[in-house]
């Protein structure tokens, strides 16, 4: 009776938590939002007041749209996203199910061998990754990034998935089996649908390093028709002299997306992050 009665307060307070959480994460995002639409004696002189009369200024974004292809870049790293986003949620989630459903020789093995993944940094394999995508000729290709971003992400997204897929339960996948459901029928149709604020919480984590990462398209994909929208806002920046209104421009532009994902898998994403902590 007192878990019922406090399972509603607790609740609350979870979203609370969340919510204050999300304002000082989005905090930095408000700040560069409003000192893109400023000059740049504003940027420096008032970085935390709004634009006014005197100070409000385009020329940023002017020059993002005049220098360089944004929209390229941007369609680059729209496409590396959502594509490597996909495969990382479908492999994931099929592999996850396999380990959580399954019991086979080496199954442990198997899921310490995956959570390795999420241990030893992706980056340490920079040297033969680049040598593995010259020889496959995959270099300044999206192909080569959305293959990097997949192998990045399965780990974590498996490791997650899992935990999620065993408390399913049992007795409504041997329903299934008992009506002649096959094992992927049971897994699209049954499965999925009950562990989706865990891909929601996933989708959001992968998306993020993936959109921003600077250090694979720099490696991999430099050339001018494969840059993303994170490598091709280094171009207002240089050695002496930074445009600080184009860079504030181009990241106010690239953060949309972000935002826009989370909007959308909000609810889904506080579910899969609070699952198993209110009661």
């Amino acid at each position: 009776m007192n878990a019922a009665r406090h399972s509603p307060a607790r609740s609350i307070a979870a979203h609370a938590i969340l919510a204050t959480y999300t304002v000082i994460a989005l905090f930095p995002v408000i700040v560069i939002l409003i000192n893109s639409f400023k000059t740049r004696k504003a940027i420096f002189g008032k970085p935390l007041e709004l634009p006014s009369a005197e100070t409000f200024s385009m020329i940023g974004y002017q020059t993002v749209l005049e220098q360089g292809d944004f929209f390229l870049y941007f369609q680059n790293s729209l496409i590396v996203t959502v594509v490597s986003l996909a495969l990382v949620l479908l492999f994931g989630a099929m592999a996850a199910f396999a380990l959580a459903e399954y019991r086979f020789k080496g199954n442990r093995l198997m899921g310490l061998y995956l959570a390795l993944g999420i241990m030893i940094p992706i980056r340490l394999g920079t040297v033969a990754i680049l040598q593995l995508m010259v020889a496959s000729g995959l270099v300044n290709t999206l192909t080569a990034l959305i293959l990097v971003y997949t192998a990045q992400g399965l780990p974590l997204c498996i490791f997650i998935l899992s935990e999620f897929m065993q408390t399913v339960s049992d007795d409504l996948k041997n329903a299934g089996r008992i009506d002649g459901l096959s094992e992927y029928r049971i897994f699209f149709r049954l499965v999925l649908p009950l562990v989706r604020p865990a891909m929601a919480t996933v989708a959001v984590f992968t998306m993020i390093p993936i959109w921003n990462d600077l250090w694979f398209p720099l490696i991999l994909a430099p050339a001018e028709e494969t840059k993303t929208i994170t490598l091709g806002a280094q171009v207002f920046i240089g050695q002496f002299v930074t445009n600080w209104n184009a860079v504030l421009s181009a990241l106010s532009l690239s953060i949309l997306p972000v935002l826009v994902l989370y909007l959308i898998f909000s609810r889904q994403l506080i579910r899969g992050i609070t699952a198993g902590a209110v009661k």
